[in-house]
This record gives C-alpha cells, sequence and structure tokens, in this order.
C-alpha cells in the first residue's frame, strides 16, 4: 500500500486474560475500533508493554497486528531493544509480517555515548527496508537521544527512511530544535498522549501517536487543526489536556492505568489487567475527576 505513514497512528495496548496470556480477539477489537474512529493506522509503543512482554510474546503480536489491519492503514511496530541484536529480530519480524514501518528507542539500561546510539539506529536502518521512525523516550525513560545523531541518520539514509518522534522535554522547543537542525527535512511526529498536540502541530508535525483511551477526541482535534477550526480545537484541547495531566501525575504506569481502565468502559477489553510489577494505581478521588473531566471531553465533541 501507498499510505503515508501520517496522521493519527494510535498505540495498540495489550490485553491480558487471567493466565497472563494476551487476549488476540480483544486485541483484534481494538483494532476495529480505532479504524471506526478514522486512525489512519496503529503503532505497538510504550504503552503496549513492549518492555514488560517476553521475547516470543512480542514477536506473536508483531505478526498478528501486521494481519489486523487488513489494508485499512499503517502498522507501525516498536522494536527498541537493549540490544542491536534483539532490536534486529523484532525488525526483521516487522518486515516478514507485512508491516509498513518500525519505531525504536535506544537501550535504556546503559547511558551510551552518541557514537553507540548512532550505530544502533544504523544497524536497524541497513537491516530491513522499511522506514524507521526514531523514538527519543526520554520523556518516561532512557536518555536524550543528541540532536547530532538525528541529523546524521537524516543525510545518510534521506526522509523517506527516517522518521522522528521526539519526547524528551520540553517537547515544543526540543521538536522546533529538531525540524531547524534538518532544515525542515524531518517529518516527526508527537507522543504526549494530546496534551502538546496543538504546539506540536503549529510547529510542523505529520503525525500524533497517542494512547487509544481518548481517541475520538484525538481525530476530531487533528481534522479541526488541519481545517484551522480555533474555536473546535481548544473547546477540545482544554478538557483533553487536563485528562492527560491527570495521567502524567504517575508518569507511564498513570497512562497505563486509566487507558486499561477506560478501554474496560468501552466494553473492547474484559478486564483492566496490567503486567507487573507496576508502581501506582486509580484510586476512587482519581476516578472520580476522571470521569468529570471525561464529561467535558465527550460534551466538545457534540
Amino acid at each position: 500500500m501507498n499510505q503515508p505513514i501520517a496522521g493519527v497512528l494510535p498505540v495498540v495496548h495489550t490485553p491480558f486474560r487471567d493466565d497472563e496470556s494476551i487476549d488476540f480477539d480483544s486485541m483484534s477489537k481494538l483494532v476495529d475500533w480505532a479504524f471506526e474512529q478514522g486512525a489512519n493506522g496503529y503503532c505497538t509503543g510504550m504503552v503496549s508493554e513492549l518492555l514488560k512482554l517476553t521475547c516470543d510474546e512480542r514477536l506473536d503480536v508483531t505478526r498478528q497486528l501486521g494481519q489486523m489491519a487488513a489494508g485499512r492503514g499503517v502498522v507501525v511496530i516498536g522494536v527498541g531493544g537493549e540490544s542491536i541484536q534483539q532490536a534486529l529480530q523484532y525488525a526483521r519480524c516487522a518486515e516478514e509480517s507485512n508491516c509498513h514501518a518500525i519505531m525504536a528507542i535506544p537501550p535504556i539500561s546503559s547511558a551510551l555515548p552518541a557514537g553507540a546510539v548512532l550505530e544502533y539506529f544504523c544497524a536497524l536502518a541497513e537491516a530491513v527496508s522499511l522506514p524507521l521512525i526514531v523514538q527519543d523516550a526520554s520523556g518516561y525513560v532512557g536518555k536524550e537521544i543528541p540532536i547530532s545523531v538525528s541529523k546524521e541518520l537524516l543525510q545518510r539514509y534521506g526522509d523517506k527512511k527516517i522518521l522522528f518522534k521526539p519526547e524528551a522535554s520540553p517537547i515544543g522547543p526540543k521538536l522546533s530544535e529538531l525540524r531547524d537542525a534538518t532544515g525542515g527535512r524531518a517529518s516527526i511526529f508527537e507522543g504526549s498522549g494530546g496534551f502538546a498536540l496543538v504546539d506540536s502541530y503549529r510547529r510542523g508535525i505529520v503525525g500524533t501517536i497517542p494512547g487509544m483511551e481518548f481517541l475520538p477526541a484525538i481525530v476530531a482535534l487533528w481534522k479541526a487543526l488541519q481545517c484551522g477550526d480555533e474555536a473546535t480545537i481548544y473547546r477540545i484541547y482544554l478538557p483533553l489536556c487536563a485528562l492527560v495531566s491527570l495521567q502524567l501525575q504517575a508518569g507511564l504506569d498513570g497512562f497505563l492505568a486509566v487507558e486499561k481502565y477506560l478501554l474496560h468502559q468501552y466494553g473492547l477489553f474484559p478486564n483492566t489487567k496490567r503486567r507487573k510489577p507496576y508502581g501506582w494505581s486509580l484510586d476512587e478521588e482519581t476516578l472520580q475527576e476522571l470521569h468529570r473531566l471525561l464529561d467535558l471531553l465527550n460534551a466538545s465533541l457534540d
């Protein structure tokens, strides 16, 4: 397919059965729902709980998701690993599974020098024919990717091969720094869950990679941004931003707890099960505020 890697590409969450096995029926239901909401495709990433899956599970998820799109949109697979060998195994599986792109964070167990980070991404770029989204997830885990590495990757492989998802803080200025350092050639995604989407759009992103929990609002906001509908933009954005801020209080655990709670509420997942260990769960007062803000968000879509 020739569909561009752009637009709204939400991250698929991993549903688990009570015995900890992956519930692929529910995952397929989630994918169908995402396309019904207007998604341009889907990804796997940090909130897929990739770092908590076994190697065999990650490969199985890749194979299954490669089939589930059924020509409806692009499939981007997170392939980051703690070694080049791990990442290459995941990347080759993505290519064999007819996925459309790969996305990778650098290894997070070591504070790597710029040369080692460059070597890691070059190995991925050269191992498969798929485009590579270079993900800086240092807002959650790991160390910031130097701009020099991003510039070198773009120079070596071109803007059709190398794309970016910068999440270092502060997101907006870092995004502009990457854009300006590459002369505007870099195709950049944002991954803030929505709270930096408006600012990032104005800085020139080609797409957003959120979770699934607020997907109808994200799609509506993206369309409003494309149309320049300022009234609609801020009507949706303000409650969305408040909701994401609620999640951010607990970092990655906060995103996962809210995401799985809401997907269960929507009837897409049979439970709220997350892979242990995790450091935070929803308390009653947070739930009350979550629902108050959801009412405001849903009203903004009417």
